[in-house]
């Protein structure tokens, strides 16, 4: 089992960067491949970014290709999300989730969930 919890969230404006991150409990962290996702006010969750197991996969939301960068360092047992050039529909509660898969794009995969950040981008 793993527990999650994210923090860098924050408000800023248009064009901005913000660097999340997610740190987790246990020894097994580089077993869980890692994701993110968000939530805005009355919308569905969506995925954003994923990363195996050992960081060598990625797959991005095409909303924030070439935006977002995620990465992790098992050492540290965190998980990142490097967030460039916000907009503001990018503003929602950004959640980290891990998963049993190798890396997945689905929140239907995902076992463990931190309780959210807030980011909030002003135009």
């Amino acid at each position: 089992q793993v527990q999650l919890v994210e923090s860098g969230g924050g408000l800023v404006q248009a064009g901005a960067s913000l660097r999340l991150s997610c740190a987790a409990s246990g020894r097994t962290f580089s077993s869980y491949g890692m994701g993110w996702f968000r939530q805005a006010p009355e919308k569905e969750r969506e995925f954003v970014a994923t990363v195996s197991w050992s960081g060598g996969y990625t797959r991005y939301a095409d909303s924030v290709k070439g935006r977002f960068t995620i990465s992790r360092d098992n050492a540290k047992n965190t998980v990142y999300l490097q967030m460039n050039s916000l907009k503001p529909e990018d503003t929602a509660v950004y959640y980290c989730a891990a998963t049993n898969d190798y890396y997945s794009d689905s929140f239907k995969r995902y076992d463990y969930w931190g309780q959210g950040t807030q980011v909030t981008v002003s135009s």
